[in-house]
């Protein structure tokens, strides 16, 4: 059965087939030739969405429309803007942190990368910033908005593992963060060295007219997480929290977003979350396939076999997941892989919640890695240039992605800490 699940998916893939119908097809295909019903197939895909926590995807996936649309973006450059001032490579700094700001509210990487990108890549280039170094910049800072809470990944791995979505909403704070830092920092080496500009000088003044300006788009994922860690409401509840708080907002107070552009914003989110929930129904069957296979145990005793060591496994898995991360969607690699994970996790001793922000910050990676590399091609069509322009240019930034990685699998307490407090 494993055999023929593992060639009809491969066959599919190369074929170009979507995900969620390759994975739908194959696992099917497998049913066909077993002794179990095929409409097997049918309720393992309706029992994957019969979950309350799922209600959280699409009502982030709103929130998040809601504040892109709702122009909350601009503001937020402003604000960032104000902070930077006229430091060396100041536009890199405040696309970095306006990132780092819009993450906090969209919880997605496309939408972080389009939203700032759209905004600051023309103004860098005007500003005489190489192209490739500013659109690369853009691609690698949108992966903070799957780091930083709310997060739509981290509610998948949540429901997938079966562990708390809060706790991995502030496990994912400092990691977000230090993966913030490092790449101004880099982005103030470059700059110092290719003499790239600064903005405008900056004030106190600037900066808290600028912060009463966006204090209220800042509010949300501190409401979020806070009305969650308070016992107010649920994440899946916190979803639906964002999305009227988002309304109020982008409508009466900011009045930014029109009536008319309500039925768009819907559309789109709408989308988005059908494409997110068939590849989940569909990776449900196949996980169903995989645990009657007994696929996890066998891969677990190869690998307790080979090591005994947590971080010579963790090392191992990381590398397994940087490499399907280039060919995975990321939710899909996520409910793909948790299930064949999970006891070899549990038989290491692993926490899962440590774990989960690694494996997010590792898929996060595969955004901007060929072939699929969503941000890099969302980071493409803000501006003309050659897609392996795009790719050399954005090297650096996943080695410091790595590195980071590399931080948060030899100290995990950078992810516990203030789940401590």
């Amino acid at each position: 059965m494993a055999t023929i699940l593992a060639i009809f998916l491969l066959a599919l893939l190369v074929m170009n087939v979507p995900l969620a119908i390759s994975v739908g097809l194959a696992s099917t295909a497998v049913l066909l030739t077993s002794d179990i019903n095929p409409i097997v197939a049918v309720q393992r895909m309706i029992t994957g969405l019969d979950s309350f926590s799922l209600m959280a995807i699409p009502l982030f996936m709103v929130a998040g429309k809601i504040m892109e649309i709702g122009g909350i973006s601009k503001r937020l450059v402003d604000l960032a803007a104000s902070i930077v001032g006229s430091i060396t490579g100041g536009f890199a700094i405040i696309a970095v942190i306006a990132s780092m700001f819009f993450a906090a509210i969209s919880g997605s990487a496309p939408a972080t990368v389009i939203s700032i990108g759209a905004i600051m890549v023309p103004a860098m280039i005007k500003e005489g910033y190489d192209k490739k170094f500013a659109l690369a910049l853009i691609a690698a800072s949108g992966t903070i908005g799957i780091i930083i809470p709310p997060s739509i990944p981290f509610i998948t791995y949540g429901i997938s593992a079966s562990t708390s979505v809060g706790d991995l909403f502030i496990a994912g704070v400092l990691p977000g963060i230090l993966m913030g830092i490092s790449m101004i920092i880099y982005s103030y080496i470059i700059s110092k060295k290719r003499g790239y500009k600064g903005g405008e000088k900056t004030s106190l003044k600037k900066f808290f007219y600028n912060f009463k300006r966006s204090i209220l788009g800042l509010l949300m994922p501190l409401i979020i997480l806070g009305g969650i860690y308070a016992g107010w409401f649920t994440p899946t509840e916190s979803g639906a929290v964002a999305c009227i708080y988002g309304l109020i907002v982008s409508l009466f107070i900011y009045r930014t977003m029109k009536f008319s552009e309500l039925k768009k914003t819907f559309v789109e989110a709408g989308s988005l979350s059908a494409m997110v929930l068939f590849i989940i129904a569909t990776a449900n069957l196949l996980s169903w396939l995989i645990t009657v296979e007994q696929i996890p145990v066998k891969i677990a005793s190869a690998l307790t076999s080979f090591t005994e060591s947590p971080i010579v496994f963790l090392l191992i898995i990381n590398l397994i997941l940087l490499f399907v991360g280039t060919f995975l969607e990321l939710n899909a690699a996520i409910i793909l892989l948790v299930p064949i994970l999970l006891p070899m996790l549990q038989m290491y001793g692993i926490n899962l919640t440590h774990f989960g922000v690694l494996m997010i910050v590792n898929l996060a990676i595969g955004l901007l890695t060929p072939p699929l590399g969503v941000n890099l091609f969302v980071a493409k069509s803000l501006s003309d240039i050659q897609f392996n322009q795009l790719v050399k240019s954005v090297i650096p930034f996943i080695l410091i992605m790595l590195l980071n990685l590399a931080i948060l699998i030899f100290f995990p307490g950078i992810t516990s800490v203030l789940i401590s407090k």
